[in-house]
């Protein structure tokens, strides 16, 4: 029997000998019942600080929380990303952005050393975690997914553990980071080439949300499943998947917005120019209402395209086959992505070029394709790599011409630095 497994039985039995069904026992402990339920399945690991809690709860002396450090070699271990324990250490150890560099520097110069100070900033675990959020989502622009993940994987775990201290407001608050810290490392492990790795940290994203009172994050999921199956040329999953996340009409408007934009994608692979341009507009209106909302906290999805779905029309445009269209609309939506944005640039941009290549535009394919390949080559991307390869065979047509001659190898050299 698993650890896991063990602990959970544990935890049902002794819960049922002192006569406490499951919903009480989440609102005592103030988690929600699915995530306790999975605990006691053996489907989640418990971390020591509920183990603790539960101890208190059901007054078993601690020997809930000696059943979770007994596992805790194997369980810190286990990262489920290359490198291992060892790497991430020496990652934590270099301080790209560790916390304890962030309580010294991120205050505010107006607050440090200011008691009692007339216009107190606002600052608490909340706000340096979310600052960490921030400041990884844009290391997530220019540096390797691969290189990234376990200290991702860290940080999420931190936010996670200093949530279970807190109470109230403040608990809520850093789970509901917590959770888009581990979707946010469901995306670089996807980026990385690891899709297994991608879809458990975002199930592990829906379970955070899920104890922090968001019950829409499991929609995304879906999205992100979605995501998935586009990159795997599955047009029928892809659309079952995003009509699937879209059908609580309670969702926040940009979820919606999004699996409308996903759909349209799926749509766009199964050659349904009208469903796709149907879903699109409807991923416009979505996605405009959410901009009027003015949700606040960390955003779903990408935070660096102005208009999401204008993008994606042109995506689209180029698998339904009409690629002049499609140049037309990523000449003017990537000219708007900030330049800090290098990941998004070069994902979006290669995408232009494969559509200017099959537009027969060669010249200006390769143009725009060589002022990327340098900068796919630094951030390294799985779904970067895969339009380099459609974009090498596309340009295969044009073996012959001067500027595909020249643009090849830094083609062949991404694609063999991918490998």
């Amino acid at each position: 029997m698993s650890m896991s497994l063990s602990f959970g039985a544990e935890l049902r039995r002794l819960r049922e000998e002192r006569g406490l069904s499951l919903d009480g026992l989440a609102r005592r402990l103030r988690y929600s019942k699915g995530y306790l339920s999975k605990v006691e399945r053996g489907e989640r690991a418990a971390s020591i600080d509920l183990a603790r809690r539960c101890d208190a709860a059901l007054g078993a002396e601690g020997s809930l929380s000696d059943l979770v450090r007994g596992a805790s070699g194997g369980e810190h271990a286990e990262t489920g990303e290359e490198g291992g324990v060892s790497g991430r250490r020496e990652l934590m150890a270099a301080g790209a952005f560790s916390l304890l560099a962030l309580s010294a520097a991120g205050r505010p110069a107006g607050v440090r050393g200011q008691v009692g100070a007339a216009a107190p900033v606002e600052f608490g675990p909340t706000v340096l975690l979310r600052e960490e959020y921030d400041r990884a989502r844009r290391l997530g622009q220019c540096v390797d997914p691969a290189v990234l993940l376990p200290l991702l994987v860290e940080q999420g775990r931190t936010t996670a553990r200093i949530a279970a201290s807190t109470t109230g407001r403040t608990r809520s608050e850093l789970l509901l980071l917590a959770s888009r810290f581990a979707e946010f490392t469901g995306w670089m492990a996807q980026e990385a080439g690891d899709t297994r790795a991608a879809l458990t940290h975002t199930a592990e994203a829906v379970d955070l949300a899920e104890e922090a009172g968001d019950q829409h994050l499991a929609s995304y999921a879906l999205v992100r499943r979605a995501l998935v199956t586009f990159y795997d040329g599955d047009s029928a999953q892809t659309v079952a998947l995003a009509a699937a996340a879209a059908e609580n009409r309670k969702l926040p408007h940009r979820i919606r917005g999004l699996a409308a934009q996903r759909e349209a994608q799926g749509h766009a692979l199964a050659g349904d120019h009208l469903r796709c341009m149907r879903s699109l507009d409807q991923a416009h209106d979505f996605l405009a209402s959410a901009d009027r909302d003015g949700a606040s906290g960390p955003l779903i999805g990408t935070s660096n395209l102005p208009d999401p779905a204008a993008m994606v029309t042109g995506w689209c445009l180029y698998d339904l086959g009409r690629p002049q269209e499609a140049s037309e609309v990523l000449d003017r939506e990537c000219a708007r992505i900030p330049a800090h944005a290098l990941r998004t640039r070069t994902r979006y941009g290669l995408r232009r070029a494969l559509a200017y290549a099959a537009a027969g535009e060669v010249d200006q394919s390769c143009a725009v394709a060589g002022e990327l390949v340098g900068i796919a080559g630094e951030v390294r991307s799985a779904t970067v790599a895969a339009d380099v390869r459609r974009l090498d065979r596309e340009l295969g047509r044009f073996r012959s011409h001067r500027a595909v001659r020249e643009l090849q190898p830094a083609l062949l050299e991404v694609l063999a630095d991918r490998h």
